[in-house]
């Protein structure tokens, strides 16, 4: 294996990083407080790992085009999961087993053992007879170079009757005497999440499926993930996380249920969706130092891209690809679970501005956001004072461009509207809301230079979306077309920019 063609492919690629940042940097459509490339592409986040004192973000990436191609590890790290440092790539394609302009290094995550750091990813690569994906294995002594496994790939091969070409994205744990890694597959046409297990992190053997499709779920699930949950009186569940194939407008579906260990089955009983946005896809977890569950994913769909031009306007800017906002993953005694935003956020808050009690009627209030382009918002709405059977957010407004998001009370709906976004983006995203309080609707908005993420019902209700809004459209409205809004409070904060 040569160790030094990898760190040669990783140096060319950081001289073209270099080449290309001051330009790339100074783009109109850069986020200000979201994660993304310096230069190039993005997509799913990989290891994600608190390691050494330092939150580690790997991410795969392009960093010679704004288009997808040949996979690399990008890596980033940071103190308070809010400012993040750059650092070199992680991994590069240099094997025969991913090295390929159509494979390369995909998606996979990360374990700490004996204080080193090991990274599982799927290799990918094209010798002749079609596309071929195995699981290979990284290792470092200090968490910023790596080096191959010589006896990579750890898996050769899916178990008989499984496709070569649908067989990625390891997520790695330990329990008890051993090591597990969920692998997503596919057989007959349906997706499987698959079940390995190892003593040593090198030789693993096939356990049995952990769960799977019958056609419900789709026929592949992307960047499957597997970690024990406690809800907040201290009964424990085991969640299954995926980003289905060919299940239309669901991109993030979560399982809940029982693990048995003896068996290495996975029994569901609850079935959910993390975000019914367009754009939040292939989620990946890790535990902080505070022992959250703390949840990341990109900002961006592979199912929806017919609906766009080139993958939005960015890539003429020399990149593509951002993360969502890092959330909590909490469990709740109804057996739900909800991904509200991660309170370190509020560390990011500046020039506050609150109104109370505000009564509309049949009317369109303009609501203070600072500039108009970069803020958080909170909206708390009294249902018991409220006639109206819907109001509506319009967001990152100008004279003829708009995004509406609808809340139907009378029918328990939420509905996001993008057709008439910014001349990109199409598409409307729907999902119930649970107005479970009678009382009372509480609602929060992240609006960034180009992204909406809305979050209800506590976390349990999000849609994320990429609206690529320039800065004329800076008007953000509360509309009330029929009956009586009361709103208990509405706060919004302008937000540092610290990525």
């Amino acid at each position: 294996m040569s160790t030094e063609l990898m760190l040669e492919r990783i140096q060319h690629a950081q001289n073209v990083i270099e080449d290309n940042r001051d330009v790339v940097q100074k783009g109109a459509m850069r986020q200000k407080y979201h994660f993304m490339p310096e230069v190039g592409w993005l997509n799913d986040p990989n290891g994600l790992i608190y390691f050494r004192g330092k939150y580690h973000f790997f991410y795969q990436y392009n960093p010679y085009d704004s288009f997808w191609g040949a996979m690399h590890w990008g890596h980033a790290v940071s103190d308070d999961l809010l400012n993040w440092t750059y650092l070199p790539l992680a991994l590069a394609p240099s094997e025969d087993y991913d090295d390929h302009p159509q494979g390369g290094c995909f998606s996979g995550s990360a374990i700490e053992h004996e204080d080193k750091l090991y990274l599982f990813y799927t290799s990918a690569a094209n010798v002749g007879n079609g596309v071929v994906q195995n699981q290979s294995m990284a290792y470092s002594e200090d968490g910023i170079h790596f080096q191959k496994y010589d006896n990579n790939p750890v898996i050769a091969c899916p178990p008989a009757e499984y496709e070569q070409a649908d067989f990625r994205d390891p997520k790695v744990w330990k329990h008890g005497d051993f090591f597990y890694m969920v692998v997503s597959g596919k057989k007959n046409g349906f997706a499987k999440a698959l079940l390995y297990r190892s003593e040593n992190l090198k030789d693993w053997e096939f356990f049995n499926v952990l769960a799977e499709s019958r056609g419900e779920l789709g026929y592949m699930w992307e960047c499957p993930d597997f970690f024990p949950i406690q809800n907040n009186e201290g009964k424990e569940k085991y969640v299954l996380t995926f980003s289905p194939m060919g299940v239309a407008e669901r991109t993030s579906v979560y399982l809940i249920g029982e693990m048995n260990y003896n068996t290495g089955k996975f029994n569901y009983t609850t079935v959910g969706t993390i975000d019914w946005g367009m754009d939040y896809y292939a989620p990946q977890s890790f535990l902080d130092a505070k022992g959250r569950r703390i949840m990341v994913a990109w900002a961006n769909e592979w199912q929806w891209m017919p609906w766009w031009q080139d993958w939005g306007p960015t890539y003429q800017e020399g990149w593509c690809g951002s993360f969502n906002l890092l959330r909590e993953v909490r469990l709740d005694k109804d057996n739900r679970l909800a991904f509200p935003p991660i309170k370190d956020l509020e560390n990011l808050r500046s020039a506050e501005q609150q109104i109370k009690d505000l009564l509309l009627t049949d009317e369109i209030f303009l609501i203070p956001t600072n500039d108009g382009t970069i803020f958080e918002l909170q909206m708390t709405i009294d249902l018991k004072k409220t006639t109206a059977k819907q109001f509506k957010l319009k967001l990152r407004c100008n004279e003829t461009l708009e995004t509406v998001v609808t809340f139907d009370l009378a029918e328990q709906m939420l509905q996001v509207n993008r057709d008439n976004s910014d001349n990109w983006s199409k598409g409307i995203s729907k999902s119930s809301l649970l107005l479970q309080d009678d009382e009372k609707l509480d609602v929060r908005l992240f609006v960034d230079q180009s992204s909406v993420e809305i979050f209800t019902d506590q976390g349990k209700t999000n849609h994320s979306l990429n609206v690529f809004a320039d800065n004329t459209q800076n008007k953000n409205y509360l509309v009330v077309e029929d009956g009586q809004l009361f709103v208990h409070e509405i706060t919004s904060w302008k937000l540092a920019t610290n990525v």
